[in-house]
């Protein structure tokens, strides 16, 4: 095989660079000036590098930092490459900073000739010249193919200096492209959360049902913009049946209240969106009526064949019966639940059967329901509180759970849920909450 041809080779300059190339830089650096589109300017630098250097053809590889690769989203009759800059001609550019000149790619080691191989195309002579911004920052490399056969067989020194005049300004356009694209997409991200944000908030309940005797109290507070936990008190007295063939009128579905707390794994717009579709399905089957347990069941089978391996949703699915003073509940994965007496004792409960979307034949435990006594208060508390963190990364824990609802148990639902996210928010003094808050607070008066 023939000695392949040094890092750079080119021929000594015959004469100066020709006027006419300097005004075609000039111009080419004009435009680039004048445009922030990223897409343009790399359009504007493949056509300028080919042009300005009268080459066959030519391409721009963006640089990835993140995953140290080259990639292409700009060239003359190159679809979509990427690769390692550890890698190729281009590769090394960018490695060592330097122009790299081949009079004969395929004598070339360096050189991958697939492509040349599956497009018939014949590369000979090869210029990369990397794109380097005023701060040292690597942003892409240029790369032209075959000079004009006219004009020589390989490109010159007269060729490298235009390229080099080219690259710097090309440099310079395509970082701050980039740079106003980047902010174009986290001002989309961010305009998109928001209204995610407020999509998932018009779903909360309007308004807290009353019932006799009793107080409730439900909130929910996201660790982002959007959370992975919701909530959703349903006043049974306010949803009908549906009109039958035989023309009845709609009656009420029931009395009391259904309870439900869902919890996605993570938090974000992905677990926002399957809580939102776990709160949905719950609601349509309060209005079909349903036993909660075949909600549960229905509900569960579902997400099992939505939700992505690995994901799951526990939730607390419950009937407050005011008549009998008792709470009937599935609780697949949500734990712990809690009942505070009156009498300052408190009894926690685990689940009763495995989270949403594991196993499609879900079997829960039979439990009894809760009965709540005169001062009783029963408490759905997220991880978000009990797990929240101390800068020194203590939990806040039960037993300061437990202390904050003793101090407001003699007031409302909402006075318990107020005291406990006080107290949450003084421990943690100021540090970021890992996980999404929520909160649904019964509270039995006399």
């Amino acid at each position: 095989m023939p000695t392949p041809e040094p890092a750079s080779s080119s021929s000594p300059p015959s004469a100066l660079v020709d006027p006419s190339a300097l005004l075609r830089v000039l111009g080419v650096l004009e435009k680039l000036n004048a445009s922030n589109d990223l897409g343009e300017i790399l359009q504007l630098i493949v056509d300028s590098m080919r042009d300005c250097l009268r080459a066959e053809r030519a391409s721009v590889f963006q640089f990835d930092p993140a995953k140290q690769e080259l990639f292409i989203t700009q060239a003359h009759g190159v679809q979509s490459i990427r690769f390692p800059i550890t890698k190729g001609i281009a590769g090394e550019a960018a490695r060592t900073r330097t122009i790299i000149n081949v009079h004969d790619a395929w004598q070339d080691p360096r050189f991958n000739p697939e492509f040349d191989k599956k497009t018939g195309f014949r590369t000979k002579a090869l210029l990369s010249i990397p794109l380097v911004s005023f701060d040292g920052g690597l942003q892409g490399v240029a790369q032209v193919l075959n000079k004009d056969k006219n004009l020589g067989p390989f490109f010159d020194q007269n060729d490298e200096i235009i390229a080099k005049a080219l690259a710097s300004q090309a440099a310079i356009a395509l970082r701050r492209a980039t740079l106003i694209e980047a902010e174009i997409r986290k001002k989309k991200i961010e305009g998109d959360l928001e209204v995610a944000k407020k999509i998932q908030q018009a779903q909360f309940p309007k308004s807290i049902p009353e019932v006799p005797g009793y107080s409730i109290h439900g909130q929910t507070i996201p660790a982002e913009e959007t959370g992975g936990d919701t909530f959703d008190l349903i006043d049974l007295s306010t949803l009908m049946t549906a009109v039958g063939s035989s023309g009845a009128e709609p009656q009420p579905i029931g009395k009391g209240v259904m309870l439900v707390v869902g919890d996605a794994t993570g938090h974000g717009i992905g677990p926002a969106l399957s809580v939102a579709q776990a709160r949905a399905m719950v609601r349509m089957g309060a209005r079909l009526n349903a036993p909660i347990e075949h909600i549960a069941e229905h509900l569960n089978a579902q997400l099992c064949e939505d939700l992505p391996m690995g994901r799951f949703i526990t939730a607390f699915i419950g009937l407050l019966d005011p008549a009998t003073h008792s709470i009937r509940y599935a609780a697949p994965g949500q734990a712990p639940l809690l009942i505070v007496r009156a009498d300052g004792s408190y009894e926690e409960f685990s689940a009763n059967a495995m989270p949403l979307g594991v196993d499609p034949n879900l079997c829960a435990d039979i439990v009894a329901p809760f009965v709540l006594g005169v001062g009783d208060a029963f408490l759905l508390l997220s991880d978000g509180y009990i797990e929240a963190q101390a800068p020194d990364n203590e939990q806040f824990g039960m037993e300061r759970t437990i202390a904050s609802v003793l101090t407001a148990l003699s007031g409302t639902a909402a006075d318990i849920v107020a005291a406990v996210d006080r107290d949450v928010r003084v421990f943690v003094r100021g540090q970021p909450f890992g996980d999404d808050q929520t909160a649904v607070v019964v509270k039995r008066h006399a």
